[in-house]
């Protein structure tokens, strides 16, 4: 298998090569760690810009987000909340995913983590619920092997409200949801870390808001009550 790193721009070789499974080959996660970072719309261009060539990687899942935590002299951060970094789990498509922090640092916040011990990797449908390419993503997947669905949304520095309309679900199934949302208090700058977890029972007739802080976004898992 193939995960290319630091690349040429995908221009769709993965489906020529099926053991090419992505790229990274555009500004990741890891831009953060030495620079002025990537600034919050970066996430909400890609979809429209490198991911249309193909899958990337971009080493989601980043959970200590100022990095001052392991030395005080550095100013960088990653300009994202907790609930935004599980949201780009759904949002950039990579068949080979990849949780990119310490593990003692997924211990700290494990409830958070199960979102990603639960999304898959890949997936059977997409549908892009609502998007504005520098502004605001959110996209809903289904799974490969199952009928449960996962839903991404992620904003730039603005704060915004979204509405789900969840009338893509199959007419005759009911879903357990978990919600992982930016806390009220939650900032990108101030609070990077402060997040929510909220269950409630969701059919092809719901529809939900949801407020994403600056910088933040969502996270929601959806699985099929048999």
């Amino acid at each position: 298998m193939v995960n290319s790193h630091e690349s040429q721009k995908p221009t769709g070789l993965h489906r020529t090569y099926p053991n090419w499974l992505s790229s990274e080959a555009a500004r990741g996660n890891e831009f953060n760690a030495w620079s002025r970072g990537n600034p919050p719309e970066h996430e909400t261009i890609l979809p429209f810009t490198s991911l249309v060539g193909g899958p990337m990687d971009y080493t989601p899942g980043i959970f200590e987000i100022k990095l001052n935590v392991y030395d005080p002299n550095k100013k960088e951060q990653v300009h994202t909340t907790l609930a935004k970094q599980l949201a780009l789990y759904v949002v950039i498509y990579s068949p080979l995913q990849m949780a990119a922090d310490l593990p003692e640092n997924y211990e700290k916040y494990i409830d958070a983590f199960q979102f990603i011990k639960d999304v898959p990797v890949d997936w059977d449908e997409t549908i892009w619920l609502d998007s504005e390419p520098g502004e605001y993503v959110v996209v809903a997947r289904k799974d490969k092997k199952s009928n449960n669905w996962f839903i991404g949304a992620i904003t730039n520095e603005k704060e915004r409200v979204v509405n789900i309309d969840f009338k893509f679900l199959n007419n005759s199934s009911n879903y357990k949801s978990k919600i992982y949302c930016d806390a009220k208090d939650a900032h990108y700058l101030i609070n990077p870390k402060a997040y929510e977890i909220k269950e409630k029972k969701i059919n092809v007739k719901s529809k939900i808001e949801i407020w994403l802080a600056p910088g933040g976004g969502a996270a929601i898992s959806l699985f099929e009550i048999k």
